[in-house]
């Protein structure tokens, strides 16, 4: 048997985005490195602030594990079991790093009760170098994924992206909390910090998560109004009445619509429905559309079509 062709030709339903994987691969060989120093050297400095980021730092391998993976199976062209490819793995993928940030904070939040609770001698000079290399090497891949970012729309680099601004503000705080120390001899100042850090992670991590969460409770995107469409669509002529309209987001720039149409019988529908993509693709970008014409009088709508049909008789 010969295998079946999908013929989507309003949008491929893959993804081929070198630009980020370029940036994905650099990054993710650079935190594997810098990872495995923070945590040497926040173990042998005990310094909280210090493994806080190392803890961070391993989230963001992880996290950019799971992106390389989601980009890769965006490029997978659908099939007959997944007929809108591999696209929304981005996005599920986008949900588990932002999940994984608002863990850590949690948890960076009740080391540092902890810390306060019962204070412990840090070896400041150690945790000052290691933050500071830390600085550059965040700094370095904060620039490199904000170029991608501008380059290729990509929730799963934005989501990565995060955790290096996470990463970049937790060395800062780090490097702000040895110079206190040094110059204080309060190491209270350690746990302040990293508390500082933990909020900062989880507001990245909550904006990941409700963005993705959006999606993948097909919410209308950010940017449409559905109203405004449907007022759009009614100006075109023939059509009399837009209901049962629907917008989502497959993955950050993949957009899908459909609605049903009550059409004037006077009007070839298929007239109506090339006006429709037209204008929809046009004004809004949006190529995917299912329009669906239909009659008051020979599809059943119950109560609303009904006063559809007594609004019609009605004289103008």
């Amino acid at each position: 048997m010969a295998p079946t062709l999908y013929d989507f030709h309003h949008l491929p339903h893959v993804k081929t985005q070198n630009e980020s994987k370029k940036a994905l691969w650099v990054t993710l060989l650079l935190t594997m490195f810098f990872t495995a120093v923070e945590i040497i050297g926040g173990l042998i400095s005990n310094s909280l602030a210090l493994l806080s980021d190392s803890a961070h730092m391993a989230s963001d391998v992880l996290a950019l594990g799971l992106s390389m993976v989601a980009l890769y199976m965006a490029t997978r062209p659908p099939n007959r079991r997944f007929t809108f490819g591999f696209l929304r793995f981005e996005i599920i993928t986008s949900f588990l790093n932002g999940l994984t940030l608002a863990v850590i904070a949690l948890w960076i939040l009740w080391e540092g009760i902890q810390r306060f609770l019962h204070p412990e001698p840090i070896n400041f000079r150690l945790m000052l170098g290691i933050a500071a290399i830390g600085l550059v090497v965040n700094l370095t891949l904060t620039i490199v994924l904000s170029r991608s970012t501008k380059e290729e729309d990509n929730l799963n680099v934005q989501s990565a992206l995060w955790h290096f601004i996470g990463d970049l503000i937790s060395s800062i705080g780090v490097i702000v909390s040895a110079l206190l120390i040094y110059f204080t001899g309060w190491t209270v100042f350690d746990p302040i910090i990293s508390l500082v850090i933990a909020a900062i992670i989880f507001t990245g991590g909550a904006k990941i998560m409700r963005e993705s969460y959006l999606i993948l409770m097909e919410a209308v995107p950010d940017g449409f109004d559905l109203e405004q469409i449907r007022a759009d669509i009614r100006k075109i002529e023939g059509v009399e009445d837009v209901h049962d309209m629907h917008l989502w987001a497959i993955s950050t720039d993949h957009y899908s619509l459909s609605a049903h149409v009550f059409v004037n019988e006077r009007i070839q529908p298929l007239c109506v429905i090339l006006a429709v993509n037209e204008m929809l693709k046009e004004k809004y970008g949006i190529e995917h559309a299912t329009i669906q014409v239909e009659h008051a009088m020979l599809h059943d709508h119950g109560t609303y079509g009904k006063a559809f049909l007594e609004k019609k008789k009605q004289p103008q």
